[in-house]
């Protein structure tokens, strides 16, 4: 297939057509019209570069010709062909934009090549240009997809439904949270190491009014002091001997959305009070410098330490813990919300499996049963780790047990407890559910069937269901 572009060629006489064609098909693929008609239906054919036409022919001028030709194929760069006494009406063809170049007759061999050489490779930019200009778009609407997509899984991300729990004690958390997401009231959500405090910090920013703005985490416990302040509230060039340019903290990037202070509890005086004036003047001042810029942030901070007690021992000022204290959210331990555990475990099951591309059947009851009766320091990041684990160790399409986890014997990892009646309710459950669970994989969803194996009615059945959440499917 030939790589040569298309030039057509439009004249009323055959020997001049001819000659053309004859001086040009080493560098064109030459297309040959009579007249400006038949020129037209090539054109509604077949796709050209360049278009050289004669002004004067007998059914329609050159002119005529290219007025109609252009809405045809609009980037077809035309040039006419005409005799010294046509040339005032080429000239108002060029400045109408008719006509991109003219050539009077007798033409010189090497300078109609020339000029047809020039304009091929006009056409070809002009076609590199819109190829170019239409892959930018399709970049940009995938670019824009990709944002809408990001944004619409971080929100389900951190949506309700994935704070996974039916326990009283993370069912009152979630109704606090429902109540302060729509303000922009700041929030202090303390609690144990691995208890969920940045999800909750997640969801509130973005299920709330500023979710289209940034949320800017800070670990205030993992940076010194001086690098906590840069890292905040921006710095000028000069304020210490890394600082070779201005640089602007999390309050200024996150302006119209959200900073969450992790570990708050962690930090100097000095920082406590520089936050505090944060607050209280809705302004932060870069390390270095001035001026103070003006910030519209919402402020979240959480803690594992009781923030009352770090006051009261004078290592955290009194004024700041108003100011962050104005909605406090206290997630509970797990040993608060054993009846949890099973669905944690679940859903953790389900997302490792996946991660990995593996297929695990599940757990299995001496194993669930040993998972409810653990004690966990870690909280729920102690059990996710666990489950990470167990997920790697187990065979593929294979079930989870007890040797997979690395557990103590079912009841021996825990001494008895105030809430050792919910710890026996919950793995009740646990059992009900696998049984129920099993059966119906089994029997392939036939209710009856597995009410009569597991010496129930149906209707019992279905009420177990509905009580463990086990859907049929």
């Amino acid at each position: 297939m030939s790589n040569k572009q298309h030039l057509l060629i439009v004249d009323d006489e055959q020997p001049v057509l001819n000659s053309l064609e004859r001086a040009l098909r080493q560098d064109f693929s030459v297309h040959l019209s009579l007249s400006g008609y038949a020129a037209l239906q090539v054109l509604r054919e077949q796709e050209v570069a360049v278009i050289v036409a004669d002004q004067r022919m007998p059914e329609m001028t050159g002119v005529e010709f290219f007025e109609q030709a252009r809405p045809i194929q609009p980037d077809a760069v035309r040039i006419m062909l005409t005799g010294y006494s046509d040339s005032g009406a080429i000239i108002d063809a060029v400045n109408t934009g008719q006509v991109y170049q003219y050539l009077q007759k007798p033409w010189e061999p090497d300078q109609l090549l020339l000029t047809l050489r020039q304009a091929a490779e006009k056409y070809a930019l002009l076609q590199e240009n819109r190829r170019l200009t239409r892959e930018l778009e399709l970049a940009n609407q995938r670019l824009s997809q990709e944002n809408i997509a990001l944004r619409a899984q971080a929100e389900n991300r951190y949506s309700f439904g994935n704070i996974i729990g039916n326990s009283p004690a993370i069912k009152q958390v979630l109704e606090l949270t429902k109540k302060v997401i729509p303000t922009d009231t700041t929030v202090l959500i303390t609690g144990p190491t691995g208890t969920g405090k940045e999800l909750i910090a997640q969801a509130i920013h973005y299920n709330g009014p500023r979710s289209r703005r940034m949320l800017a985490p800070a670990n205030c416990a993992a940076l010194p002091d001086a690098l906590l302040e840069s890292t905040l509230f921006g710095h000028k060039k000069g304020a210490f001997t890394d600082a070779h340019e201005d640089r602007k903290g999390l309050f200024e990037l996150a302006d119209g959305g959200t900073v969450f202070l992790d570990e708050i509890a962690d930090t100097s005086p000095a920082f406590q009070q520089r936050l505090l004036r944060v607050l209280q003047e809705g302004e932060v001042l870069p390390v270095g410098g001035q001026p103070a810029v003006q910030v519209d942030v919402r402020v979240i901070s959480a803690t594992n330490r009781n923030l009352e007690e770090e006051v009261e021992q004078s290592r955290f000022r009194r004024d700041l813990y108003y100011r962050l204290n104005v909605f406090p959210i206290e997630m509970p331990s797990l040993s608060q919300r054993i009846e949890d555990i099973p669905l944690l475990t679940e859903y953790f099951i389900e997302r490792y499996a996946q991660k990995m591309g593996k297929n695990i059947a599940g757990l299995d009851p001496a194993a669930e049963l040993a998972l409810i009766n653990q004690q966990y320091s870690g909280n729920i990041r102690q059990l996710e780790n666990m489950i990470e684990r167990a997920v790697v160790m187990a065979p593929n399409d294979g079930m989870i047990t007890s040797d997979h986890l690395s557990l103590p014997p079912v009841f021996e990892g825990r001494e008895a407890q105030p809430t050792s009646g919910r710890v026996l309710q919950s793995a009740v459950a646990a059992l009900e559910r696998q049984y129920i669970s099993s059966g119906l994989k089994t029997n392939r969803g036939n209710i009856a069937k597995t009410a009569r194996e597991l010496g129930l009615t149906r209707a019992g059945l279905y009420k177990k269901m509905d009580r463990l959440k086990i859907d049929k499917r």
